[in-house]
């Protein structure tokens, strides 16, 4: 398991860093929030955001307590007092009075320090480096400032401001180890374990770390069995409904099969008439279509013996199923014979094919020729009366 944690640590933080820069986490935030407001205010307080943040903050020897992003003080000593009244006892009776109506389950405590008694410095780290911040930012350390990583704590985060290409821009937040852990032992004799030391900023704090992850107190997710809970009902809900709406599909589906099978027997009659019609149709008008549409073979012989010149005879004449003509014969110029048949209404396309090549027999050229028969155009269809066929 001490194995595996390092090894998994990057992977969880790119899964992390890719959920924040996701539009998610602050739709589901309004969502959540839109939610809560519609509950009565004494509920309101089960389905909270989970940590509650207070600040501690130590100034000439006294320590005061805030919620996070409030300016008022829940609570106050100083060692002194702490000191005087029976040891440590001061300090925790004035922490459980201030909070007492906190969830001790959603309950994180985080110190404070002064921005005098913090080094923060700009870095320009390559992409690579996001994956392990902080091992890149030890590296760093006697290079940006005067100090060693052991004699530090430190933390880095990652900044909206724009980068060289292939870099991204970072913040280094230092506070050396003489300053931090006479506080922390402060506040471990007065029985207080802090979740993070962070930077004051106006009445919050930066949202740095500058605990080493070991020393982080781990808490059990809040609200984890009314999670469950409410995972289940929605779990065992979603099937109900989707089981109902199977059911009511069914129904619906057995209802239109029996409305089907009382109507077949007349579809299968109408069926049965519209096909006889078609065929009739069909069989009636076969050959007026076959006639309209073919050219009569005795007209293209009268128009190929009145175009082509007395001198010109054919040795082949072949007419295709798609009109298509070839002309197989001898001429004394066959290179006219295109502008004979250019005006022909009834053969069109004339082209030759292969080239022309004189017979030394006959003393002729010998020619191949290609045209098409102009088929005549089918006259549009008058439209059925009453706009649909009978």
């Amino acid at each position: 398991m001490n194995t595996a944690t390092p090894s998994l640590r990057p992977w969880l933080e790119q899964v992390r860093r890719a959920w924040r820069a996701s539009p998610l986490p602050g739709f589901l935030g309004w969502w959540g929030g839109e939610l809560r407001g519609l509950l009565p205010p004494r509920w309101r307080g089960w389905f909270g955001s989970g940590a509650d943040w207070h600040l501690l903050q130590h100034a000439d020897g006294q320590w005061t307590l805030r919620r996070s992003g409030h300016a008022e003080v829940l609570a106050s000593w100083d060692d002194g007092a702490v000191m005087a009244a029976d040891g440590v006892r001061g300090a925790p009776a004035a922490l459980g009075a201030a909070l007492a109506r906190v969830d001790r389950e959603d309950l994180r405590l985080a110190l404070l320090l002064p921005p005098a008694l913090v080094l923060r410095r700009p870095l320009a780290l390559p992409l690579a480096a996001r994956d392990n911040l902080l091992q890149v930012a030890g590296f760093e350390m006697d290079r940006q400032t005067p100090f060693q990583p052991a004699q530090v704590y430190y933390a880095v985060r990652e900044l909206a401001a724009p980068a060289a290409p292939g870099r991204f821009s970072a913040e280094l937040v230092v506070a050396t180890r003489d300053t931090l852990d006479p506080l922390l032992a402060r506040l471990r004799a007065q029985g207080v374990a802090v979740d993070a030391v962070d930077l004051a900023v106006g009445d919050g704090r930066l949202g740095v770390n500058l605990l080493p992850p070991p020393q982080v107190p781990r808490h059990a997710r809040p609200r984890r069995r009314l999670n469950l809970i409410l995972a289940a009902a929605s779990v065992l809900l979603a099937l109900l409904v989707l089981g109902e709406w199977l059911r009511n599909r069914q129904l619906a589906l057995a209802q239109m099969q029996a409305e089907v099978a009382a109507m077949r027997g007349e579809a299968q009659q109408v069926a049965a008439l519209r096909q006889q019609l078609q065929d009739n149709a069909g069989a009636a008008g076969f050959l007026v279509r076959r006639k309209h549409d073919t050219v009569a073979m005795l007209g293209l012989l009268q128009e190929v013996t009145a175009r082509l010149p007395d001198s010109t005879w054919l040795e082949r004449l072949s007419v295709d199923n798609t009109g298509q003509v070839g002309f197989q014969g001898q001429s004394p110029q066959a290179a006219k014979l295109l502008d004979v048949l250019k005006d022909s209404k009834l053969i069109t396309d004339a082209s030759f094919q292969g080239s022309i090549q004189p017979d030394p027999t006959t003393g002729k050229e010998r020619f191949y020729l290609t045209a098409r028969v102009n088929q005549p155009k089918r006259p549009a269809a008058p439209p059925a009366a009453g706009g649909s066929a009978p």
